[in-house]
Order: structure tokens, then C-alpha cells, then sequence
């Protein structure tokens, strides 16, 4: 009996440690959207770089939809539906009106990587930390992105005159300057944006050159801009503040640890994949390329500038923006 009762409570101790190594492991539930694609391969990355570094024990399980509606993604993180996710500041810019400042026509070339370096100091921003604590949230990642470029279903435009009245899905600071051109914006998911085109609700789509790959506006476009250079989207990876405090120093050192390594291999894979990849399938359907001219150029520009003028006077209220946007262009001009 008592030999009994010694392999009963050998067990149990045995037990206890099995499922202290369960309770041990951390799992956090990552919420994004569409399907893995070049946009989310930093968030793909950084799942495999914590993994690794902490030998399974804290884990990042990326959804692709199957947590929140992409425009719900900030929401879910506020109440710590997930602890994690990836969100585009002009779905919601009224939510985020700080990080709106980097998706302004600062009208420069800058690599990828560049970028990311100035949306990372951006982020760290007192006032841009301020405004995503409402949400307590912490902004983890940038997603750099490039340039957007238009495609369009409709005739190929001659002047900047025929951007009056073409109905275009694009964000902010784009819009600004397309706007004041005529264009109308017009929101449509990013799901339905190529069955949108095909079927008349818009007439162009303005993006970087991953979502026109996944959303195949070349199959249904007649042309195609080379040279827009009006600015991209801010899309960031957040994690929940208290899920992040709530690390243990060793997993948490490997989460912040690994974004910059994550970042490299975004940027890597951007550069010497999707781009080139993009221009074949413009090429290959055979879409007009439009470039711009000098002259176009120089009256975008002249737009531009009112435009971010016009983001500084409307933010005002809210938060020191003309601060944060000197801060902004100081680090474009670098």
C-alpha cells in the first residue's frame, strides 16, 4: 500500500512538472487579413525569429481573418481580443490621426529601408505614443512600403485634367492631392477592389506593388502610373501594452530583439521580389505605362504642399501637429 501511495505521489510530481512546462509556454494570437503575401512577411518573420529564439516557448499564431475584420483590428487590441496586429492607419485615420503624419506627399524617392527607419522614429514619437496609448497600444513594426502607383480601367489619361471625376480607392495623402484634382475617393475592401474595378464602382486603385499582385487590378486595368510619388500607406504591427508588459524578460527581449532582423528580411524580399514582379504582370497584360512629366510632376507637388499644410491645420486641435510634422519631414529630408 505504501509503495502504492509512493508511485501515486511520484505521479503527481511528475505531473505537476509537465504541466508547469505547459503553463510555461506563451502563446500570442496575431490578427491579420487576406493571406500571406509580402506585405505580412515581417510579421511572418518575426513569428519565426521568437519561435527560434526562445526554443518554442513563446509563440506567435498569425490568422489571416479569422480573428477580426481588418478595420476592427485596433478595436481588438484595446480590449486584448489578441495580442497582436497588423492595421493601415487610413482605415481608420480619426482613430490614429498621428501616425497619418507619414502617409502625407512628402513627394521624395526613399528605399524601403529608409522608410522603415523613419516610421520607427515616428512611432517613438511622444505624441504618436500618446495617441496609440487611447488604445492601449504599442506600436511594435513598421510594414514599409513603397511608392504607391495607380492602375486604372479607364481611357489613358493625357492631362492631369482627367483625373476629374474618376472614382479611385487610395489613402490619405494621395487622395489629398488626387482630390484636389477632381478624383473622388472611394472606399472599397481591399477583398472586392479588383471585382470593383471590373465592375464600374471604381475606376482605379491606387497601391504598392504587393496588393495589385494580390488583388490582380492588372488583369482588369488599361494603364498604369510609373511615377506618382505621392506617398504610400502606414500600415504598422501593434501589440496590446498589457500583453507586452506582461512578458517575461526573456520573451519580450527576444520580441523587441527580433524586429529589426524581421524588418531586414521584409525589405530584402520586397526589393528583389515584389517589384520586379509587379512591372512583368503590367507588362505581360499589356497596360499603358504613364509617367508624368516634368511639368505634371511639378503641379502634384504644388498640391502636395497644400495638402500637408492642410493635415497640420485640421490636427491642430487634437495634438501639437505642427511638431510632429516638422519632426516627420526632417527625417524624409535627412
Amino acid at each position: 500500500m505504501k509503495k502504492l501511495n509512493r508511485l501515486a505521489i511520484t505521479g503527481a510530481v511528475i505531473g505537476s512538472f509537465c504541466a508547469g512546462e505547459v503553463m510555461a509556454a506563451t502563446e500570442w494570437n496575431v490578427s491579420l487579413w487576406g493571406k500571406r503575401r509580402a506585405f505580412t512577411e515581417n510579421v511572418e518573420k518575426l513569428a519565426e525569429l521568437v519561435e527560434q529564439k526562445t526554443n518554442g516557448e513563446f509563440k506567435l499564431k498569425i490568422s489571416y481573418g479569422g480573428l477580426s475584420k481588418s478595420k476592427e483590428n485596433l478595436d481588438g487590441i484595446s480590449f486584448g481580443a489578441f495580442e497582436m496586429a497588423q492595421f493601415c492607419s487610413f482605415y481608420h485615420k480619426d482613430k490614429n490621426p498621428t501616425i497619418t503624419v507619414t502617409e502625407l506627399p512628402f513627394v521624395k524617392n526613399l528605399s524601403l529601408s529608409r522608410i522603415a527607419e523613419i516610421y520607427q522614429k515616428v512611432h517613438e514619437h511622444p505624441i504618436v505614443v500618446k495617441d496609440l496609448a487611447r488604445w492601449n497600444a504599442t506600436l511594435l513594426m513598421p510594414t514599409p512600403l513603397p511608392q504607391y502607383n495607380l492602375v486604372s480601367k479607364t481611357d489613358a489619361i493625357k492631362s492631369l485634367d482627367d483625373f476629374k471625376g474618376m472614382r479611385v480607392r487610395g489613402p490619405g495623402g494621395i487622395m489629398g492631392v488626387l482630390g484636389k484634382l477632381g478624383a473622388v475617393k472611394t472606399g472599397v475592401p481591399f477583398s472586392e477592389v479588383r471585382q470593383s474595378m471590373d465592375s464600374g464602382v471604381i475606376d482605379a486603385a491606387t497601391f504598392a506593388p504587393h496588393a495589385h499582385l494580390a488583388t490582380k487590378t492588372y488583369k482588369v486595368g488599361k494603364w498604369a502610373s510609373t511615377n506618382l510619388n505621392l506617398g504610400s500607406a502606414n500600415c504598422p504591427v501593434v501589440v496590446n501594452t498589457e500583453a507586452l508588459n506582461a512578458l517575461k524578460p526573456a520573451h519580450k527581449e527576444a520580441l523587441l530583439g527580433s524586429v529589426n532582423e524581421a524588418i531586414a528580411a521584409y525589405v530584402d524580399n520586397y526589393d528583389n521580389n515584389t517589384t520586379g514582379k509587379y512591372w512583368k504582370a503590367v507588362e505581360d497584360e499589356g497596360l499603358t505605362k504613364i509617367t508624368f512629366t516634368p511639368e505634371q510632376t511639378a503641379e502634384l507637388n504644388k498640391l502636395a504642399a497644400s495638402v500637408r499644410e492642410d493635415w497640420v491645420k485640421k490636427n491642430a486641435s487634437k495634438f501639437d501637429s505642427k511638431t510632429l510634422f516638422e519632426f516627420t519631414q526632417s527625417l524624409v529630408n535627412e
